[in-house]
């Protein structure tokens, strides 16, 4: 397009109608969308997946003469990485979060046996707290992980595994009180080890529900985070683990596999930490970018009445109305389901049927999905139960909001 200028925005129309070669291009692919290769479907995904409603074209580099729209599968990777929202300013658009959900969702196929739909571990579980690894490790199953392990300490084990006999839980962690300072590395070793034995069979791992702020338990949680990463294993952080990294940042820095789920106090200490300023909220979405790119590339989604997301490079958001009964425990749910939803955009990513993709973060689509299914499922249970809407309710309806956005029979 002769008229196309640095940074200007124009729709699709607009754009179609500018280049003619374009025109024809869409007309005769919309003609012949089921002859198409698997990996031009997948980069139409990847552009409507990150990209606003109606998207518009973002064309930074078009020149006098330039044209954007190609037939090669590389322009359409192109589109899908202008299309997503600029790192560096501007709107933050909406992510087509069902779109998500519907693609990186696996069918269920009786071919498939146990643990292909996802092995999710929890890292957490003390005296105190029993309740928030419970509440993310049965999340991971609702929302249809194939198994759902629990690390915790000794004292939580029975209390969590009676709240449900479909978790395996792992009475293995231990607190200062319990251990004394000659015994310190030799239990911490034995810990890592008997963790170990397992990490290889895991999707994706979530520390810090129920962790707890003990010292000793929260160095044996930074050396299975350690240990996950060496075993090239997704992990999302949250609860008292992101305690944990505001205080030791090299546990996630640049892990582009890591995942930071910060509530509104989380992130306050979060950007003192490492950009060592206030929260901005009228540039909330560049101050995030900011303090991905600061921390290496991780991916991290400040939730909020909408959650924003980015990797650094790219900054969506997830904005559907949820429940306005803000019970505890949301949180964890949340951390599960991100969980289940990145290990499988990642093995979806990485499958044999697609080439792998650079474009798309799978932890982003993880993020975006986990965010629509919680508020799906708060929002039906806040119909039904309205104030007295607790945790558990939210829990129940994780099938159903999954249902209705992607059937099981399709």
């Amino acid at each position: 397009n002769k008229n196309a200028k640095p940074g200007k925005v124009m729709s699709t129309s607009q754009h179609m109608g500018a280049c003619p070669h374009a025109w024809r291009h869409h007309q005769h692919h919309r003609g012949r969308m089921w002859a198409a290769s698997p990996a031009i479907l997948r980069q139409l995904f990847l552009l409507r997946s990150l990209s606003p409603p109606r998207t518009a074209l973002l064309l930074p580099g078009a020149g006098a003469g330039g044209c954007c729209c190609s037939s090669s599968s590389t322009s359409l990777r192109r589109h899908a990485m202008a299309t997503s929202a600029s790192a560096s300013a501007g709107p933050v658009y909406e992510a087509d979060a069902e779109a998500v959900v519907r693609r990186i969702t696996p069918p269920l196929d009786r071919a498939r046996h146990k643990g292909q739909a996802g092995k999710i571990a929890i890292i957490g579980g003390c005296r105190e707290y029993t309740g928030a690894p419970y509440f993310a490790a049965i999340s991971a199953l609702k929302v249809g992980a194939d198994l759902s392990h629990v690390f915790c300490t000794r004292d939580a084990a029975t209390v969590i595994k009676s709240y449900s006999p479909e978790l395996i839980v792992h009475p293995i962690l231990e607190e200062s009180y319990s251990v004394s300072d000659g015994e310190k590395e030799s239990v911490s070793s034995r810990i890592l080890t008997e963790v170990a034995k397992w990490m290889e069979r895991f999707d994706c791992i979530v520390v810090g529900p129920g962790l707890g702020r003990d010292p000793f338990l929260l160095d044996c949680a930074g050396n299975i985070m350690r240990h996950a990463r060496q075993a090239n294993i997704p992990t999302v952080v949250d609860g008292d683990g992101l305690f944990l990294i505001t205080n030791n940042l090299s546990l996630v820095e640049h892990n582009s596999l890591a995942i930071l789920t910060p509530n509104v106090y989380e992130y306050k200490r979060l950007v003192q930490k490492v950009l060592n300023c206030e929260v901005n909220e009228e540039n909330a979405s560049e101050q995030l970018t900011a303090l991905c790119q600061k921390v290496g590339g991780i991916t991290i989604m400040r939730k909020g009445k909408a959650d924003i997301i980015s990797d650094g490079k790219t900054v969506t958001q997830v904005s559907t109305f949820g429940s306005p009964r803000r019970c505890g425990g949301q949180g964890d749910i949340l951390s599960g389901s991100v969980a289940v939803f990145a290990s499988w955009a990642r093995h979806f990513l990485l499958s044999n049927e697609y080439p792998t993709e650079k474009s798309v973060n799978p932890m982003m689509l993880g993020c975006i999905a986990g965010s629509l299914l919680l508020r799906k499922a708060a929002s039906l249970a806040f119909d039904k139960n309205k104030r007295s809407t607790v945790t558990t309710d939210i829990i129940e309806f994780l099938g159903k909001s999954l249902e209705d956005i992607c059937p099981a029979g399709h």
